[in-house]
């Protein structure tokens, strides 16, 4: 009888949790089509990220130069220029 009662609760618990999961998914796609659900800032602001790819692109700054003078890692330039390849020239 201990069992049956266990095995009834887990399977109360497990339908209950795959109502939380359902209504997560439902309300951040409710989000993401209202544009509130965007993700992580960028660390470098617009300026910055001009600015970082005008010096990339002289060619007078490896990616370590531009992380140091920037204040930020290795990635986030690699990041940002990949980002900033996807905007169109006369936007960048």
């Amino acid at each position: 009888m201990g069992k049956l009662f266990f095995n009834i609760l887990a399977t109360f618990a497990e339908f209950e949790a795959d109502l939380i999961r359902m209504r997560t998914r439902e309300g951040m796609a409710v989000a993401r089509a209202k544009g509130k659900l965007r993700g992580k800032k960028p660390k470098l602001s617009e300026r910055q990220q001009k600015e970082l790819r005008r010096m990339y692109d002289t060619g007078d700054y490896s990616i370590s130069d531009l992380a140091a003078v920037f204040s930020v890692s290795r990635p986030t330039v690699y990041r940002t220029l990949v980002r900033l390849a996807a905007v169109p020239a006369t936007e960048a």
